[in-house]
């Protein structure tokens, strides 16, 4: 089976969700390339995903995707977010910052009935999810309307996991991705390994059609993936350059910079792990640090100090994403990126 077969997409290319830095042009702008746009939907309202959805809908009538947190919110732990805020006093201190003036972060929802309910009026054609899956009444809704629904393994185990709950398809997400990892069955980072061999191994334990995700940038990545029998790439530090993205200047800058050459995973800017291009806070703090709270609570205390540094031109204190392959960046218009990324 190959993507075009599985998604109605003419392009072996999927443009993965990246929550930050970009909104629904850069999915759009995909699609109508031929390819599998992705709207990161984890970090918005009902009413801003309304407006992201009919926005889509008017600009496209291309297959797209839309893509959700499936984690367990975090009970509030005060004096582990004491620890924290004790370990990042000093940037505090350096930047004028009262400590006590800095509201917990916001909870980020898990897929609920309610987003359920508003994504009917719109029926996507595709529904990802990250850090496993929802309910099975929530996944029920979602096939409903004839979507497929996909979701990220890291290893053999979540991809056989993800198999035996139904799923159309895995992303198989390598260790060289940028952004946050997919892993849900076990949190111990030993168990992360790169793409293509991680995509070989799941090819053999699983029947459904596979993705290869992480450190493809190129159209040479894309056919190797290809090659090892995955239907397709979902790829997304390659566009972080694009006009269609949001990316903010300094995360801009890092990625044109040689900085992009050093990523790592980090837990301090969300509390779960996330590859992201070495800066400051990773250095001085992580880039695993014990004190980070639960995610996504971790990201509260570091609000401020991120706001500050970036006033003055800094990306020290930014969550920086980005894959180990920041080559394939270019500042180029998306869908000139996803022809050239299929070889088209």
């Amino acid at each position: 089976m190959s993507l075009a077969e599985l998604f109605g997409v003419e392009l072996p290319i999927i443009q993965a969700p990246m929550a930050g830095a970009q909104g629904s042009a850069l999915a759009i702008a995909v699609s109508n390339a031929g390819g599998l746009g992705s709207l990161p939907c984890a970090m918005l309202s009902a009413d801003v995903l309304r407006r992201e959805l009919e926005s889509i809908r008017a600009q496209t009538s291309r297959p797209y995707n839309v893509n959700f947190f499936c984690h367990t919110p975090p009970v509030y732990d005060a004096a582990r977010e004491a620890a924290w805020r004790a370990r990042l006093a000093p940037y505090y201190q350096e930047f004028g910052l009262a400590p006590g003036a800095i509201p917990p972060a916001p909870q980020r929802a898990a897929f609920d009935a309610a987003t359920a309910d508003l994504l009917s009026d719109f029926r996507p054609s595709v529904v990802s999810f990250h850090f496993g899956l929802p309910t099975l009444d929530l996944l029920t809704r979602v096939r409903s309307w004839g979507a497929k629904i996909i979701s990220s393994a890291t290893t053999i185990d979540e991809a056989i996991w993800l198999e035996s709950h139904g799923i159309d398809a895995i992303i198989v997400q390598g260790a060289e991705a940028g952004g946050h990892r997919g892993m849900f069955l076990s949190s111990d980072l030993t168990t992360q390994v790169g793409v293509f061999a991680l995509l070989t191994q799941v090819r053999s334990a699983v029947n459904v059609p596979v993705i290869a995700a992480g450190g493809i940038a190129t159209a040479e990545g894309v056919a190797r993936a290809l090659a090892l029998g995955a239907v397709g790439a979902q790829i997304g530090t390659a566009y972080l350059l694009c006009p269609e993205a949001t990316t903010s200047p300094v995360h801009r800058a890092a990625l044109k910079s040689e900085a992009a050459q050093h990523t790592a995973l980090t837990n301090v800017f969300s509390g779960r792990p996330a590859r992201g291009i070495m800066n400051r806070l990773m250095r001085e703090v992580g880039p695993i640090s014990d004190l980070a709270p639960a995610f996504p609570l971790a990201s509260g205390a570091i609000g401020p100090l991120r706001a500050a540094a970036e006033k003055l031109g800094s990306g020290d204190f930014s969550p920086l994403w980005a894959g180990q392959d920041t080559t394939g960046c270019r500042e180029v218009p998306a869908a000139q990126r996803t022809r050239e990324l299929a070889g088209a």
